[in-house]
């Protein structure tokens, strides 16, 4: 069973807001490259190392994912999680306890 760190929610189609996160502990983002991996609860792979920005000092450890319509296009509830390469090449995966929960509901329209 996955443990759901927090929960976003997002409408069908939209692209706003960002999905933005903390990462912790905080970890220093300066030479880093941070790419978000989302799935299906079911485990079918819909965003796959899709580029993130760092927001404000690299050493907060905020980021930034900007959506696209496509990664909206479908309802449903899916686990994300922020994949950090360090400049050193060491890789570590936010948040490392568990997953993002995402979900995205119907709109009216």
């Amino acid at each position: 069973m996955s443990s759901v760190i927090e929960t976003f929610t997002i409408k069908r189609g939209d692209t706003s807001p960002t999905l933005q996160y903390e990462l912790s502990p905080t970890p220093n983002l300066t030479g880093a490259t941070v790419v978000l991996n989302m799935k299906t609860t079911s485990g079918t792979a819909t965003i796959t190392r899709a580029a993130v920005d760092v927001v404000g000092d690299a050493t907060d450890g905020i980021v930034e994912y900007e959506w696209i319509s496509a990664d909206t296009d479908t309802v449903g509830v899916y686990n994300a999680e922020f994949e950090v390469t360090y400049s050193n090449g060491k890789i570590e995966t936010f948040p490392n306890d568990g997953y993002i929960r995402v979900k995205v509901y119907a709109d009216l329209g």
